[in-house]
């Protein structure tokens, strides 16, 4: 790989549950997890089911330091973490970064409410990686690394969720999922976080059409990701989040749709890569 590479790699981009079946071969199936490789890190955001293939396929790369920011802990963003192949490797390093409970809950309390019986089998103390627990509050800027700094910001989301914005090599890529619009209002929050990003990725569980349906929900739309791309000056919108009742065909027809809009917009997809 070019160390001097910004890469984003898409393992999860199906919201709310894991799908499959015929009708979700192109896009996938996995619940959000998103790799950014900067140079020779890798930063892993969300830990849906799309962290286990994430896991694999990074080990066999023999990497063995990571750091996993979490948006929020519904269960579509977690369900990979115990199925994470790096926590049992006893040579691997994991950082866990949250900040969406700041004061209610800290990240490691967050770990071991879901990773124990009855809804695990096992609790984290099986884990023999070498594992830290980092909580911080939103509106922090975080440095895993020194050449890295990722921005935060709070999400309009149930129970509260993080936004991130990812600086590396005079570069950014803006990881936005799960917040909601108020209809005819950019949120300044969201605004601040993607101004002139490289890339900007973002949550389009619905469509204009269908979100009267769903408000409350803490979810947005691909034309609502349009609208805060050309007032932010961003470069590329990756969609993500999709509605596990979103055909391939129909993100197809959102994909098309949006070009004609943005041009270099797009539904991403389980498995793509893209360098900044």
């Amino acid at each position: 790989m070019n160390r001097n590479v910004f890469r984003v790699r898409f393992w999860g981009v199906r919201g709310s549950l894991p799908v499959s079946g015929a009708a979700f071969q192109k896009y996938g199936g996995n619940t959000i997890c998103v790799e950014m490789r900067c140079g020779d890190h890798r930063l892993l955001f969300d830990a849906g089911s799309g962290l286990m293939p994430a896991g694999q396929v990074l080990k066999a790369e023999g990497v063995s330091d990571f750091n996993v920011f979490f948006t929020h802990c519904h269960y579509d963003h977690i369900i990979g973490l115990p199925y994470f192949p790096a926590l049992f490797d006893p040579h691997a390093s994991v950082a866990l970064w949250s900040g969406h409970l700041a004061g209610r809950m800290s990240t490691r309390q967050m770990i071991g409410e879901f990773m124990r019986p009855p809804w695990f089998p096992v609790e984290p103390d099986i884990c023999r990686a070498r594992i830290g627990c980092v909580d911080f509050q939103s509106g922090d800027t975080l440095t895993p690394y020194p050449d890295v700094a990722i921005r935060t910001g709070s999400l309009n989301h149930p129970g509260g969720a993080i936004g991130y914005r990812v600086e590396w090599g005079g570069q950014a890529a803006a990881m936005i999922t799960d917040t909601e619009h108020t209809a005819g209002i950019l949120d300044p929050a969201v605004l601040d976080l993607i101004q002139d990003a490289d890339l900007f990725i973002y949550d389009c569980t619905y469509t204009d059409d269908e979100m009267p349906r769903y408000v409350g929900y803490g979810h947005s739309t691909w034309q609502h990701a349009i609208r805060l791309a050309k007032a932010a000056g961003v470069k590329r919108i990756a969609f993500i989040h999709h509605s596990p009742l979103r055909t391939d065909a129909e993100l197809d027809a959102i994909g098309e749709a949006a070009a004609r809009e943005f041009p270099r917009a797009f539904a991403a997809r389980d498995g793509q890569v893209i360098d900044l």
